[in-house]
């Protein structure tokens, strides 16, 4: 299955929080989009691995996703090995996306960083060819994206640019919300964390508004480059 834009996340729910709203945009302008999770979240003080895998479904309906898998690679214990690596790689190769999202370079989170550069790393080791990998028995062809974009997270990083996502705002949230024993739930008896509360919702919404008010929008969604980008012309930037 081939898709236009392949999104990886350290997490489930990391991307809903993030680019959520940039992937409804896109689907709805008749693109094809895969979240491919690299962990179970199993170290999450609030849910299960269970509950998890459900929302994470749940959230991919909302959103309309051509597909979503799970690399189980481990919560808070994956590292940038070769074997991690060749993981990644056979799913870039089994989607051969033009657009790879990646998590955010820095974080609050280890994991975002790491995860950030272990998906940078594969995206261009999955383009030479002595680099074997098979999907069933099936020798996989090589495959690079044309374009890597990092997407921001909890701390504030200077975007590179942002998508202007308020036509899906409140759809967005939607997705957010799925993840229902992570966030804001007051009939909830889990333990408090500093993404359930309230404040947290409000948070997010202050992000996209703060994202949006440099391009005239409500709500945006901020993204860093990791080369270059060119433009046909300059009246495509807005």
């Amino acid at each position: 299955m081939k898709v236009d834009i392949l999104a990886f996340a350290a997490h489930p729910d990391d991307i809903e929080l993030a680019c959520s709203g940039t992937i409804l945009k896109e689907i709805e302008a008749g693109k094809k989009v895969a979240i491919v999770d690299l962990t179970e979240g199993e170290l999450g003080s609030r849910g299960t691995i269970q509950t998890r895998y459900e929302e994470a479904k749940q959230s991919a309906t909302i959103l309309g996703l051509s597909a979503r898998e799970n690399l189980n690679l481990g919560d808070g214990t994956f590292e940038n090995t070769s074997d991690n690596r060749l993981k990644i790689i056979e799913s870039i190769r089994k989607y051969r996306p033009t657009i790879v999202l990646a998590n955010a370079l820095k974080d609050r989170h280890p994991d975002h960083g790491r995860a950030a550069k272990l998906v940078a790393d594969a995206c261009f080791y999955s383009g030479l060819l002595k680099i074997e990998t098979f999907l069933g028995s099936t020798a996989q062809e090589k495959w690079r994206p044309s374009l890597l974009l990092h997407y921001i997270q909890d701390q504030y990083l200077e975007p590179d640019f942002v998508v202007d996502v308020t036509k899906y705002w409140t759809k967005r949230m939607d997705c957010v919300l799925a993840f229902k024993t992570q966030f804001y739930n007051p009939k909830s008896d889990e333990p408090e964390t500093p993404i359930s509360s309230s404040d947290f919702l409000d948070f997010l919404n202050a992000r996209g508004r703060s994202f949006g008010r440099p391009i005239g929008a409500k709500y945006a969604e901020g993204f860093m480059k990791s080369r270059t980008l060119g433009v046909n012309s300059l009246t495509d930037i807005i």
